[in-house]
């Protein structure tokens, strides 16, 4: 697989995992447990231990209660120590319950709607001249698209671990599904997932009886359909990489890079209806932000076939 990872320059980038930030109790949440425990004392305090003046035959009465006291500061202790523990346990399911909303879509942020071509100028791009080969005009894209997601997601490569990116997420609380050569539905984590999507994109495009590079080579009659399958996992991988590490792309200046890219594939699949709606709605805020209306543009469709139904969690290898 091609990457560039330029790993020293995005060193300083790293920030403490999600896993240990998720164990451990907010310093605000610990504090007001502790404060809400201590104001519990002035109505569970313990009784003050009586005060023994002397005087015959009263040693063992003494005993007894200083006895009394103690199991009373002890059933004290005990009642705030639980109720410190149903306060941190409060706070926990509270975060929990919050970890399941999405973070904050940074990419959507004006200051990071830029790109490095004008509208107008994409759509030129796309267009199919006329006498062109359709298949060697989808062909010229697919590789072009596939040459540079590889590479913005090889810039933040080693931000993407298994551990940080235990599943294959995208906006919308979308979780990708990889499926083997057997149809055996997989849960991966994210690079996994990337590494089988460049994988398999490189193997194909490589082949000679799929993508023909000799003048007296057809493309299959199957090409259009292949075509579809790389874009849609080439989807994937932006959707991941503007969900999960849109922060680090920016940091980098590679931000106004990536939305190009992201307008080349939108504005493609809009001209040559290539990718179901169903993949294409969860960034379908980007794409109305960086190209406005665009859906009002004219449709290029030659000879398309119906594209397979994919469910919200699954793509297929």
């Amino acid at each position: 697989m091609l990457r560039s990872p330029a790993r020293g320059a995005v060193a300083v980038l790293r920030e403490p995992s999600s896993a240990s930030a998720s164990v451990s109790v907010p310093a605000a949440t610990a504090a007001a447990a502790v404060a809400a425990v201590a104001s519990s004392a002035t109505t569970v305090s313990a009784p003050p231990t009586p005060v023994h003046h002397g005087g015959a035959g009263t040693g063992a009465g003494s005993t007894a209660s200083a006895s009394s006291s103690r199991l009373s500061l002890l059933d004290t202790c005990h009642r705030k120590i639980r109720l410190f523990g149903e306060l941190v346990a409060k706070a926990r399911r509270k975060e929990k319950d919050a970890g399941t909303t999405e973070d904050p879509k940074l990419y959507l942020e004006e200051a990071a709607l830029e790109r490095q071509l004008p509208e107008l100028d994409l759509r030129m791009l796309v267009d199919l001249p006329p006498g062109l080969d359709y298949n060697e005009w989808l062909a010229s894209h697919t590789l072009a698209l596939f040459d540079h997601i590889n590479l913005v997601y090889g810039t933040i490569s080693e931000f993407c671990t298994m551990t940080g990116c235990p599943d294959m997420t995208g906006p919308g609380l979308r979780t990708y599904l990889w499926f083997d050569e057997k149809g055996k539905k997989t849960r991966v984590a994210a690079p996994q997932y990337i590494d089988y999507v460049m994988t398999f994109t490189q193997r194909t495009v490589s082949d000679e009886t799929i993508f023909p590079t000799k003048y007296a080579n057809e493309f299959p009659s199957s090409f259009e359909s292949i075509v579809r399958k790389i874009l849609r996992l080439l989807y994937h991988v932006v959707a991941h990489i503007y969900h999960c590490h849109f922060r680090e792309v920016a940091l980098l200046g590679l931000h106004a890079h990536l939305n190009c890219v992201f307008a080349h594939l939108t504005l493609l699949n809009q001209r040559f209806n290539l990718i179901d709606p169903k993949e294409t709605e969860i960034l379908g805020d980007l794409e109305a932000a960086l190209l406005g209306d665009s859906t009002s543009a004219p449709s290029q469709t030659l000879a398309i076939q119906e594209t397979p139904t994919t469910t919200n969690t699954s793509s297929t290898t």
